[in-house]
């Protein structure tokens, strides 16, 4: 058995001005059952994080950053000062509980193949309901939260092998990081991690929730639900994403659910005159050349067929259903 030490495991949060919600991250951190050692990236904060860092988290690895790198950009700085070979990303507007980190990192002994485990993401407000429980892949495309807006009680009672894991909280086993790469800086936030989750699958990496590892959340604390900043940057990494990760047999399959999907949006775009997911779409056209060579390298390393991707797809959600889960999620949120 191997000795536990705080040399194995290393802990990676990234901040921009985000203090309010860091103290308490940092404080269920102190708490943790598993020996680690701590990495706090601050994106260029302008409300005295790192002086707060420096009086109530000395052990506190901080790494200040003149300018905002975003979510991808931050954690790849993270990533490579951190130490260990179990590397743990975990939101600032996260309170794991103290046997957290114990409950992710388990899973990775018991298959070498294991190169992430996903934690749960619940409702800060609502932890008896799931925020993420991972990354679920679409036939048209879109990556949406495993088990969202569900039961806690509803979750597996072991741990299961899903797609991918959600950056939030997860924990990336070092070989595979070094096989399949960082973060791609260039999504800035959101889907990066998707990204990342296909680039370990088309190598043969396996991702498993660990669901017994959850923290509480405080919902797009950073970005703020809904707002052009985020909606233009999730409409760029959509199909981002898509180009460069998804393999020409799936595109064959499933360009028109992928069609649909985006004509549907941006027919939606419009009749709410939300201009930035429209600029977010533009804006790939300028991509298009560094997105095909991207994937061309790509498909080129892969390690598994076409099918064993397939079987991760799930059908397509409804119209009815995806306005359905909004405005669940809105009401929810409006409880916070």
């Amino acid at each position: 058995m191997r000795t536990i030490t705080a040399e194995r495991t290393s802990v990676i949060v990234v901040t921009w001005n985000g203090l309010h919600v860091l103290r308490d991250c940092i404080a269920a951190l102190q708490a943790q059952t598993l020996p680690h050692k701590l990495f706090v990236v601050d994106n260029g904060s302008r409300d005295g994080t790192r002086d707060w860092l420096a009086e109530h988290a000395p052990q506190a690895n901080v790494i200040a950053l003149r300018h905002n790198l975003g979510f991808a950009g931050g954690n790849n700085v993270g990533l490579r000062a951190a130490r260990g070979d179990q590397l743990v990303l975990l939101n600032n507007d996260t309170i794991p509980p103290p046997d957290f980190l114990e409950q992710l990192v388990q899973p990775l002994e018991s298959d070498e193949r294991i190169g992430a485990t996903a934690g749960v993401l619940t409702f800060a407000h609502r932890p008896d309901t799931v925020a993420s429980a991972g990354i679920v892949v679409g036939r048209d495309g879109l990556h949406r939260d495993l088990h969202a807006l569900t039961p806690v009680a509803a979750l597996p009672s072991r741990p299961i092998e899903i797609f991918g894991a959600s950056g939030g909280a997860v924990c990336y086993r070092r070989a595979a990081l070094e096989d399949a790469g960082l973060f791609d800086e260039r999504y800035f936030n959101y889907l990066e991690d998707a990204d990342l989750a296909w680039r370990m699958r088309l190598l043969g990496w396996r991702c498993v929730l660990a669901p017994m590892a959850r923290v509480r959340h405080i919902y797009s604390a950073t970005a703020g639900q809904g707002s052009p900043f985020k909606q233009r940057l999730l409409a760029r990494n959509r199909l981002r994403l898509i180009v460069r990760c998804m393999p020409s047999a799936l595109l064959r399959r499933h360009w028109l659910a992928i069609l649909r999907y985006d004509v549907l949006a941006t027919g939606y775009a419009l009749l709410r005159w939300q201009p930035a997911i429209i600029a977010g779409r533009a804006a790939v056209i300028r991509e298009l050349p560094d997105l095909v060579g991207a994937r061309r390298r790509m498909l080129k390393r892969r390690r598994v067929t076409s099918d064993d991707l397939e079987r991760w797809l799930v059908p397509p959600v409804s119209v009815r259903d995806m306005l359905s889960e909004q405005r669940q999620l809105a009401r929810l949120l409006r409880t916070a």
